[in-house]
């Protein structure tokens, strides 16, 4: 059984990955830095299906750390098969996303031993996807400054991730698209690489829920190696 370790497990995204993982059957070591809000966010967690899965109710674990910290890291992804960061600044500094991913890789960069390294998978953004015309999300215009701070923190992240070798960690980074919020689950989506993907009527978004679905598959199917993705309805 895979076992995943996931931080920013009480967040939008990190909510959503943990039900899906958990539907799916994972084991999922939860890290976060305050316990409180965790029941609420696994209620309901093995209902449902995941994709080809059949209905499967997988086993959390939580413990305290902190994805700042690659000492806290390497403890965390110890055993792991594979460590996912839905970690968000919040109303922090945003270049603690930076901050993060270096000490994500790090962190599991740092381990030793005979068994293969756990494979990271991020949560980026979308501020650094190009537009249908030509320039970045983050380049269009009309940004508020505190959004447009948080999309340069996830675009020099990404650019941290681009000068790490595949060969020393197994990473990946998944964006959203223009417009993400929770919604429904319907188990679909499109793929993109570094363009934004847009509908017929050029509107980008998809349910929390799709997105988590877009993640656990690709922990499934290790098909961006290397490499930033994204996905939209």
């Amino acid at each position: 059984m895979t076992k995943i370790a996931l931080f920013g497990a009480t967040g939008t995204v990190g909510t959503r990955v943990l039900r899906e993982a958990l539907r799916r059957g994972y084991e999922v070591t939860a890290v976060v830095r305050d316990t409180a809000g965790l029941p609420d966010t696994v209620s309901g967690a093995g209902s449902g299906s995941g994709t080809g899965t059949g209905t499967r109710t997988g086993a959390i674990v939580v413990v305290r750390g902190d994805v700042l910290d690659p000492a806290s890291v390497a403890t965390v992804a110890a055993g792991h098969d594979v460590v996912v960061s839905a970690f968000g600044p919040g109303r922090g500094d945003p270049t603690d996303l930076v901050t993060a991913a270096k000490s994500l890789i790090g962190g599991v960069r740092s381990l030793g031993g005979d068994a293969p390294a756990p494979r990271v998978v991020i949560v980026g953004g979308a501020g650094s996807l190009r537009t249908p015309g030509g320039p970045l999300v983050r380049d269009g215009g009309g940004v508020p400054a505190a959004v447009l701070a948080v999309m340069r923190g996830h675009g020099d992240a990404l650019d941290f991730l681009r000068t790490v070798p595949v060969e020393q960690v197994r990473w990946t980074c998944l964006s959203p698209p223009a417009q993400i919020a929770p919604g429904e689950r319907t188990g679909t989506y499109r793929l993109g690489l570094d363009d934004l993907v847009v509908d017929e009527e050029g509107r980008s978004r998809i349910s929390t829920e799709d997105f988590a679905v877009a993640l656990i598959d690709e922990i499934e199917r290790d098909a961006h190696a290397g490499r930033r993705f994204t996905v939209a309805h």
